[in-house]
């Protein structure tokens, strides 16, 4: 197994970029390819405490990187030689498994898109993360790539992350819901209505177990495996569960920390805390797939830090292993708008 790592993409580029993915390399036994300027990437390989590259690491020069300021949608045509474009190219020519960036969202989805390519018959590629929930976790599909969607769209999302609930959650009947500001059928506007009965016909035919729409304060509950969404709506709970998060851990050490009596406490739940920080820290996930294109590319936050690189390269593993991009082109014909369609009409 062979990892392509965006070695210029993110805040810290390179050199936690480099760390993450040699620690990937120690921990997990997958080789890297390492794309980004020779001379940069060779100088944080050393400050890791390696004086060459060790074997199974290998590196591809790329003279150029996509910045922050750069158009998103044009980045990877306009610079050709960036570490972004390079290792797009590496995989679509089979040179590695899958590719890690931490760079520009937009950059890497427009790249992934036009150069490997979207799965034949998939309309959007969307983000699909994994988010804690109560006694278990969720795939939320989309969450920021489409701020624009239609039912089409949203019923693939709902097939994208069924299938990827399976293969790589290990969730045999994934229930996939579409978040909304009420669980009732009638709720929301005209596209969760038109997507409630796309997928509603769906699951009658047992391509899906759609469980009807849910609130966001259901879906931290565990109320559903699979969560459909535009990328707009989508984005903005990713970011408030985050926030949430971070919130709630701040105040927890306050509190901790406010008396004797409360520090004492503390010492008692160290490890639970510990562990509970573990739950809401996005670094342990590492990294988000683009679901629906041809080959695995997995998107890395931008302020990434050398933990979070190496769980994205592990993730990139697991869903380079996992047969998911398999079941989505043996099951293409069932996520078209005009089958589903058809098959809803015949029943009619």
């Amino acid at each position: 197994m062979k990892i392509i790592v965006d070695a210029m993409g993110g805040d810290n580029a390179p050199q936690a970029i480099v760390q993450g993915a040699l620690d990937a390399h120690k921990k997990h036994g997958v080789d890297i390819l390492l794309v980004g300027r020779a001379a940069d990437v060779l100088r944080a390989v050393e400050a890791c405490g390696e004086k060459t590259l060790p074997a199974g690491v290998e590196l591809k020069d790329a003279s150029e990187v996509v910045e922050i300021a750069d158009d998103p949608a044009t980045a990877f045509k306009m610079k050709k030689d960036s570490s972004l474009t390079v290792g797009l190219n590496l995989l679509k020519a089979g040179e590695g498994d899958a590719f890690v960036s931490a760079g520009s969202t937009g950059a890497l989805l427009s790249g992934a898109t036009l150069l490997v390519k979207r799965i034949r018959g998939i309309r959007r590629a969307a983000m699909g993360p994994v988010i804690p929930t109560f006694g278990g976790r969720a795939v939320l599909c989309d969450c920021g790539a489409n701020a624009e969607c239609t039912p089409e769209y949203l019923l693939q999302f709902a097939y994208l992350g069924n299938y990827y609930a399976k293969r790589v959650l290990g969730v045999e009947k994934p229930r996939v819901a579409l978040l909304n500001i009420g669980a009732e059928e009638e709720k929301g506007d005209t596209l969760r209505h038109e997507t409630y009965a796309l997928l509603q016909a769906a699951s009658e035919a047992g391509r899906l177990r759609f469980t009807g729409n849910i609130e966001a304060s259901d879906v931290m509950m565990g109320g559903a495996d699979v969560v459909v969404a535009d990328g707009f709506t989508g984005n903005v709970m990713l970011k408030s569960l985050e926030g949430t998060g971070k919130f709630l851990l701040k105040e927890l050490k306050k509190m901790f920390l406010s008396s004797t009596k409360t520090k004492l406490a503390a010492a008692l739940v160290k490890s639970d805390m510990a562990d509970m920080k573990k739950l809401l820290d996005p670094s342990e996930i590492g990294g988000t797939p683009f679901l629906g294109i041809s080959k695995p590319v997995i998107k890395a936050h931008g302020s990434s830090d050398a933990r979070a690189i190496c769980n994205a390269v592990l993730r990139a593993k697991e869903y380079a292993e996992s047969g998911f991009i398999a079941d989505i082109e043996a099951n293409i014909d069932v996520m078209k708008l005009e089958r589903t369609l058809e098959r809803t009409a015949e029943k009619i």
